[in-house]
């Protein structure tokens, strides 16, 4: 297994560790446990990339490693969401929901031997996620919490350029994609 494969395994091993942390409400370390993980997200493709180590697994495994870590983490946040915020809670179902739909295709693609990369589009989204989720963690830390009021304007800016780019770039490998539909 080439390096770029070992930090694609690393990330999904580091998640149990992210969500421990995350619900002993050590959100510092949380933090920090999945901003690594992003991290090695970064590092694998551009490795991959630089050195010609771009694989069959990687292309799969990388994008669905990325998913687990950002649905892990959408999930942790949705578990402490206050319910009357039903514009975070539909945001947070609209990210879920795009993100088991592309799997879904992926899974699809690769059981008639097709293997898909995630494009420019994906990776801006999953870059957006990664540091939404980032700052949704960093204002849970103790002694954040005063500036984290005064700036919910601009996480809940951050959380619709997130949307956006999740819906619109999940309509975009839906359309690329749409030969795979037909068939089914």
């Amino acid at each position: 297994m080439n390096l770029p494969n070992k930090l694609t395994v690393l990330r999904v091993f580091m998640i149990p560790l992210f969500l421990v942390l995350y619900f002993l409400d050590q959100f510092f370390w949380a933090f920090v446990v999945f901003a690594l993980a992003s991290l090695t997200d970064m590092l694998d493709g551009m490795i991959a990339r630089k050195y010609n180590l771009v694989t069959d697994f990687g292309k799969l495994m990388d994008p669905l490693a990325d998913k687990l870590l950002t649905i892990s983490a959408f999930i942790c946040l949705l578990s402490r969401h206050p319910l009357g915020d039903t514009f975070g809670l539909v945001m947070l179902v609209l990210i879920i929901s795009r993100e088991l739909i592309v799997t879904s295709i992926r899974l699809i693609a690769a059981e008639k031997g097709i293997v898909i990369a995630a494009d420019r589009w994906g990776k801006l989204k999953t870059i957006s996620q990664m540091v939404w989720i980032c700052w949704e963690f960093l204002i849970r830390v103790r002694g954040l919490e005063n500036i984290s009021v005064l700036l919910m304007p601009l996480g809940n800016a951050l959380l619709i350029v997130v949307v956006l780019l999740t819906v619109g770039s999940g309509v975009n490998y839906i359309v690329k994609n749409r030969a795979l539909l037909k068939d089914m």
